[in-house]
């Protein structure tokens, strides 16, 4: 016999507490209210006390954990989407104990109305890891390398283009000599980021060929490295989750928004949900298949089609248009496993 939802429970997670409402199932009434720390150990013991519940909690920081936590010990966890309630985020008199107390009435009432989330797993979300830490890496040299650009102009010099990853403490002598010596330690802080990002770059090289060999059904499209893959295949986890390839554009938010009422239908931007690293992977790799070197094909042919068309933004326009494509057909292969062919589309029409 299956067990029946008692209570809703509502959890606003905080960095070192947490407010929880927890709610009748039937009637709706509050039963219980407070706080408790945020550590799995106090949180587990929070949620033996409520086996038959519900519980509902905002997506953030702490909530992959403690959902996976909670579906140990309760009868459902659901992470509810902030992007679809700002009646409850946005709130003008916000607290946690109201913020605790409006996700269980809005999960008590229904769960629809929350857009739940799905967390990756723990293995996912570690692997994943790698990718992100790496980023930041990136992010760092990229602002290094520009401040030390940007003080050698202001002196009315500048350093020879080079790609970041070349700069370190070999490239001193391209620097005007009243700078170097300001300059090297600098130089030599960039240095050791490219290395620890070369680091990064061959854990995920091995990550892609030992634990997902999926990954290689994506690369077969030019412009997509183990990079991007893996962070594609960390993020989706499972191809299943979409209902039709059609739907990972909008997944990564790479579909554009709506703002329609009576005869008004307004152009607007995409919409920027859902992971916004592997969103700009694929817009990297969107900016490769339409750059110089980018091989012909059909995902090619589209965007400069775009492109061409002119006007302001038609250039940026034609990288999106490409991006969601892209997203897309790296799900169809994902999914079917089949050998990618560049022009099967342009043959087709």
């Amino acid at each position: 016999m299956d067990k029946v939802i008692t209570e809703t429970i509502g959890l606003d997670l905080g960095d070192r507490r947490s407010s929880y409402c927890v709610v009748d199932q039937g009637t709706g009434e509050v039963r219980e209210e407070g706080q408790v720390a945020t550590t799995p150990t106090e949180l587990g013991a929070f949620f033996r006390r409520w086996p038959a519940a519900r519980v509902v909690l905002e997506a953030g920081g702490h909530s992959p954990w403690a959902s996976r936590l909670a579906a140990q010990r309760c009868l459902e966890s659901l992470v509810a989407n902030p992007r679809m309630l700002k009646f409850i985020f946005g709130n003008q008199r916000k607290s946690d104990r109201v913020d605790a107390r409006s996700l269980a009435k809005v999960g008590w009432m229904d769960t629809s109305l929350l857009s739940p989330v799905v967390h990756r797993s723990q293995k996912a979300q570690t692997d994943l890891a790698v990718v992100r830490l790496r980023k930041t890496l990136v992010e760092a040299r990229t602002k290094r390398v520009n401040a030390l650009r940007c003080t050698i102009k202001s002196l009315g010099y500048r350093l020879p283009k080079h790609a970041a990853k070349s700069l370190g403490p070999a490239t001193l002598p391209e620097v005007p000599e009243e700078l170097r010596t300001a300059a090297r330690p600098m130089l030599g802080a960039i240095g050791a980021l490219t290395e620890r990002i070369e680091a990064y770059d061959k854990q995920v090289v091995k990550l892609a060929k030992t634990r997902y060999p999926q990954t290689e059904a994506l690369h077969q499209v030019d412009g997509v490295g183990a990079l991007t893959a893996l962070a594609y295949v960390l993020t989706l986890e499972d191809p299943g989750r979409l209902r039709v390839s059609r739907d990972a554009g909008a997944y990564f938010g790479l579909v554009p928004k709506r703002d329609q009422s009576g005869q008004t239908d307004k152009q607007l931007g995409i919409t920027k949900g859902g992971d916004a690293l592997v969103r700009t992977l694929l817009v990297q790799c969107a900016q490769r298949i339409l750059g110089p070197f980018g091989e012909d094909s059909a995902l090619r042919r589209h965007g400069l089609h775009l492109a061409q068309r002119g006007g302001k933004a038609a250039k940026k326009r034609a990288v999106i248009a490409v991006a969601r494509k892209l997203a897309v057909l790296l799900h169809r292969l994902w999914v079917t496993g089949e050998a990618y062919e560049p022009l099967r589309a342009a043959r087709t029409a």
